[in-house]
This record gives structure tokens, sequence and C-alpha cells, in this order.
């Protein structure tokens, strides 16, 4: 089971993805984590990685596609895996057409939770709203601000994967503003 979940941040991929992985047996694979791994194994990817962040500059394609390659090659991923924030952009979805091409594998599933961004910015509020009434601590992007701004550089850079995966007839949508269940239960559709 290969699967990528698109959606604007807050759209519950996460949470989906964490219900597939203990249902399959598939890991979720961050491109943050997978980032950090490789530069904590410090592999030659990883390597390079941390010279360029050291450098205060952004990671490029090619080694993020580079990393991504060297995780998918991993012994917990021979049964499948979840892609959460790779693609980012077409550029990156063909790179990653071409890799697993290259490995005899495919996608089985492009799964679009589609959303109302208004909502997800009142829900975003309220969160943090609970948060702070439980005396927790509020994260640093969640506020309002920072997340129409990580919202707007979603659709600029990653909504066009929608377009992208829908003329290769991969995509597939979910309703994400339904309940955690409904959404549960249409994904579980789209795989059967």
């Amino acid at each position: 089971m290969r699967l990528i979940f698109l959606g604007p941040p807050g759209a519950g991929k996460g949470t989906q993805a964490k219900l597939l992985t203990e249902k399959y047996g598939i890991p979720q694979l961050s491109t943050g984590d997978m980032l950090r791994a490789a530069v904590a194994q410090a592999t030659e990817v990883g390597k390079r990685a941390k010279a360029v962040m050291d450098a205060g500059q952004l990671v490029s394609d090619e080694i993020v596609n580079e990393i991504v390659s060297d995780r998918i090659d991993a012994a917990d991923c021979a049964k499948g895996f979840i892609l959460d924030g790779y693609p980012r952009t077409v550029p990156q979805a063909i790179a990653l057409d071409r890799m697993l091409e290259r490995k005899g594998l495919k996608l089985n599933a492009v799964i679009e939770l589609k959303v109302d961004e208004a909502a997800l910015v009142r829900r975003m509020e309220n969160r943090v709203a609970e948060t702070v009434a439980a005396g927790g601590t509020v994260r640093s992007d969640d506020n309002p601000e920072a997340f129409k701004k990580r919202l707007m550089e979603y659709r600029e850079k990653t909504a066009p994967l929608s377009d992208h995966y829908a003329r290769t007839g991969q995509l597939k949508t979910v309703d994400g503003m339904a309940d955690v269940e409904a959404v549960t239960a249409e994904i579980d559709k789209i795989l059967a």
C-alpha cells in the first residue's frame, strides 16, 4: 500500500495517516522526519543536506528526492508507506513517479482531503483557545496569521499537485470536513 495524502495544513492528513499506519503496518513518511534522520545518521545525502541547512539555505529538490528514495528502500517500507508532505511540488511529483518506476513500484492512491479553508482557520483558533484554557502550550505556528501564511503557501506550491494527479487518473478526493470516522470510511472505500 503506497499512498500520498494531499490537503492543506489542518485538513486531517496526520490523523488519517496514523490510522492507516496502524491498520496496514506501514510507516508514515514525513519529509521533515526523513531529513532529520538522514542528517543524524550522517548518510552521504544527509551530510550534503546538513551543509546546506548549516548555510541557512533551503534543501534542494534533488537532495529531498534522494532522501525519500533512500527511505523508501528501508525494510519497514517493504509493505508500503504513506507520504506526508512529499511531494510538495509538481517537479517533486514527477521525480517521485520516475523514482518509483525505477524501483518497480506504483502508487496505490493519491488521496486529497478537501476542506473549507475558513473553517480550518476557525478550527485552529478553537484549538488554540482550548489549549490555553487547559493550561497547555500553544505551537508557535498556531496563530491566525502564521496559519493563513501556511495556507497561502500550500495554495501556491502544493495545490497544483491536485491537477497533476487528476491528469494521471490517480487522484481521489474525500470530504475532509466530515467527522474523522466518516473520512476514514471514505478512505477505506477508496483502498478496498
